[in-house]
């Protein structure tokens, strides 16, 4: 039952959502088919992720380590990109690695080191993006103020680790003045970054359901949606 369920609310929902990726891009000047939707499965059912495969959506966003091992094992199918979009805690580095496609939430150097030893360790390499907070929210984690470009240099010099590009995570608010200004700030610290020569960067993982479009319009390379696709999450 639920699985019906799941598929029959991604037949309403992602035509209506791929639609709208493309109007965003187009709008932007850019070419749709250089945003990913990451469809985030977190606190669904597997019968989520079946249907989401089901429907040709192959980046799937976890937010826990311990849920990303067991789905990543319960699942085998080589067409998954799994995506860590949550926050992670040093000592559950080890976890990630090997598993996740994409770690999307790097966001202290202290984290990117220990995620380095693990990645070392285990003879991997981890593709990582480094989270930014250009919201100044307290409440939101990643590199802010002065010490971001510092702190990116740190990371682009850790072994083991591909930096990948930039994430955030805008204020909740429906002000669209502030949540431009907050991806806008996002997209020019990665221009910025550029004129490194350790950074080749080429994602911006930003907007969520509330707030995608306006992402996407602003410079957005990735997507993470739950809600839209899914609907409400299973208590």
């Amino acid at each position: 039952m639920i699985t019906r369920t799941y598929h029959a609310r991604l037949e309403r929902s992602l035509r209506g959502i791929r639609r709208r990726i493309r109007g965003a891009a187009e709008r932007g000047g850019r070419d749709p088919d250089r945003v990913t939707l990451v469809a985030v499965t977190k606190a669904h059912p597997l019968e989520a992720v079946r249907a989401a495969l089901a429907h040709g959506l192959f980046d799937l966003g976890e937010n826990r380590a311990e849920e990303l091992q067991k789905r990543a094992a319960a699942i085998s199918d080589g067409r998954i990109r799994w995506h860590m979009i949550g926050h992670l805690q040093r000592r559950k580095a080890r976890r990630v690695v090997g598993v996740a496609t994409l770690l999307h939430s790097v966001d202290s150097v202290r984290l990117a080191r220990r995620l380095s030893n693990a990645a070392t360790d285990a003879g991997e390499t981890l593709p990582v993006l480094v989270q930014v907070n250009t919201s100044g929210e307290e409440s939101k984690g990643g590199l802010r103020g002065e010490g971001t470009e510092d702190g990116v240099r740190a990371i682009l010099s850790l072994p083991g680790l591909e930096v990948k590009g930039l994430m955030t995570m805008a204020p909740l608010t429906d002000d669209e003045t502030v949540l431009r200004s907050t991806f806008r700030r996002v997209r020019e610290l990665h221009e910025r970054f550029r004129a490194l020569d350790e950074y080749r960067g080429e994602e911006l993982s930003m907007g969520m359901t509330n707030d995608f479009e306006i992402a996407i319009e602003e410079g957005s390379t990735m997507v993470r949606l739950g809600t839209a696709l899914f609907g409400e999450r299973v208590p």
